[in-house]
This record gives C-alpha cells, structure tokens and sequence, in this order.
C-alpha cells in the first residue's frame, strides 16, 4: 500500500485553534504533517503565538481574533499574498463559552451576552472565515470543524454550549449548499465524546462528566484526541470526497451503551 493512502503529500491545510499540545488542533496539524501535509496555523492573539512559539517553531503562524470581521479581512489579505495558490483544506477548531463570575446558571437563566458571544466565536466564526477565504479554497478543498458527540444530552454543566454546537452542526449543510453554486468544497465536523484537553478542564464538573464517559463507553476507554484528530485528518483527505455536510461521532460506542449492566447496578446500589 501507498505511504500517501489518504493523498494528502503537498496539500497546504489552514489550522485554526492551537493553544498548546493537547489541543485538537494541534493533534490534527501533527497528523497532517506526517501524512506529508503542508500546515499553516492561525492563532487568536499576538499572546498566543508568544505562548506557543516553541510548540510552533519554524512553522507559519498568523494571527487572528475572530470576533473581530477587520482582523478577519486582514488575515484573507495576509494569506493571499503569502500563499497566492491557496490552500486544500481548512480546520476549524474552535470554541469559547462565555462563563461569567456567577458560575454555572440553570440554562434558562443564560444571558443574552453569554449566549451571543458563544455563539460568535464558537459558531459564526466558521462562516465568517470560511466566507473570507472562499476563494482561496481549492475547488475540491475540506473544510472540517470540532463539535461534540451529542448535542441531545442536557447535561447542566455544558449549559448554553450545546446549542451553540448544534448551530454549527446545522451550519455544515448551509455552507455545503452555499459553496456548491461555484465549487466542490466538502464541509463536515468530528463530533468526538469527551475529551481530555486544557479547554475542557475549565467546565465545572468536567473531569466527574470526563470519567462517567469513560466508563460508558463499548471497550471502557475515554476516547482520546489522537483518535479525533485521526478522524479530521481523513475527512480533510481526497479518501473523504464522497462525504459531505456531516458528522463524524468518535465517541467508542458510549451513545449505545448507556444501559450497560455496570452502570446501571452502580445506580441501583447507590438508591437509599
């Protein structure tokens, strides 16, 4: 078999996300790499480049806080002049929940402001982007972003973030639609189970949430990164070209498995 199975040797792939090594983001641009990819990465801030210039050392690195539409317009700018022949491929990972002093509230006490800026960041931030550079995508370019395994499963301390997701989620069939009146480009998401990265451990109650996921899945196992970011990496690649507006669940058979025996007795036992 061919060392470049998944034909992605010479295609330059914009990352956006990387904060340090456990993110996504960064699990996805080694991947790429090794895959023989060409990786470009965008972070938020001139803070965050300074933070990761180690972790990114000798790779192009450009800045751009997303909630800002003139930083957005400056990067396509800065991008074009860098990279006139475009790029193959684009990663979208990520996300920002607007958790203010007063903590985890009952959802239905979510602000205006907090919702709005989630869903800025986290959401619009892929079509704002994606609008930016659309014609420095290549005509059969991926476009791949990071949701969740469910955006079903009301639990209190993800709060207003889910929703936020299932926007994004709904967004991938718009952009699909929107971008086939002059291209090929695929949009789809990885909706991995929960993982274990700097960004999760500032949801309240996560690692609690973190290690009932591990035990809910098929083989016992949390799902971790590298197998997320593997997910991305063949959706980015020529091997994903049929698939189209959808989301990949890595979640290790958790969604299946919620009446296994062991958690269920657990519960019984733990009835007064």
């Amino acid at each position: 078999m061919s060392n470049d199975y998944l034909k992605l040797s010479g295609r330059r792939v914009l990352v956006f996300g990387v904060a340090n090594r456990k993110s996504v983001a960064w699990h996805i641009a080694q991947q790429l790499a090794e895959a023989g990819a060409e990786v470009v990465f965008v972070v938020r801030s001139p803070e965050r480049k300074e933070s990761t210039a180690k972790l990114l050392a000798n790779r192009p690195v450009f800045v751009c806080d997303v909630e800002r539409q003139d930083e957005i317009d400056a990067l396509a700018a800065e991008l074009q002049a860098a990279y006139p022949d475009g790029f193959h491929g684009l990663v979208h990972s990520i996300a920002f929940a607007d958790y203010d002093d007063a903590g985890m509230r009952p959802f239905h006490e979510t602000t205006r402001a907090q919702l709005l800026r989630t869903f800025d960041v986290s959401c619009y931030s892929l079509i704002a982007l994606c609008n930016a550079l659309k014609r420095q995508l290549s005509q059969d370019a991926s476009v791949v972003t990071i949701s969740i395994s469910t955006t079903r499963m009301a639990s209190e301390n993800y709060g207003f973030m889910a929703p936020v997701k299932a926007a994004l989620d709904s967004s991938l069939a718009f952009l699909a639609k929107s971008f086939s009146g002059f291209s090929e480009v695929r949009f789809n998401a990885v909706a991995p189970g929960l993982l274990k990265t700097s960004a999760s451990a500032g949801i309240p109650g996560y690692v609690d949430s973190y290690l009932f996921a591990e035990r809910a899945t098929l083989r016992g196992r949390a799902v971790q990164t590298e197998e997320a970011a593997a997910a991305a990496v063949f959706l980015l690649s020529p091997r994903s070209s049929g698939i189209n507006a959808q989301r990949l669940v890595v979640d290790a058979g958790m969604e299946v498995n919620y009446f296994d025996q062991r958690l269920v007795q657990a519960a019984i036992d733990g009835l007064p």
